[in-house]
């Protein structure tokens, strides 16, 4: 008896694509936001404000979404 048979290989294969693309996606989504987070830390650190952090995180998130549009 084989240590993995077929349909443990393809299984693994299908598994592995499908956690690289999970990745791929998180990756994308953290480059996405990286600008607006920046700015909300900038505007946290001059304010102390997290309400104002979270108001430019927004601002600048919504701006990314729209640019891509």
């Amino acid at each position: 008896m084989p240590l993995l048979s077929v349909l443990d290989l393809i299984g693994l294969l299908i598994l592995v694509v499908i956690g690289i693309i999970i990745i791929l996606l998180i990756a994308k989504v953290l480059f996405f936001f990286l600008p607006a987070t920046i700015i909300a830390v900038i505007v946290w650190l001059f304010t102390g404000s997290g309400f104002w952090a979270g108001v430019a995180f927004l601002i600048i998130a919504l701006l990314s979404i729209l640019k891509r549009k």
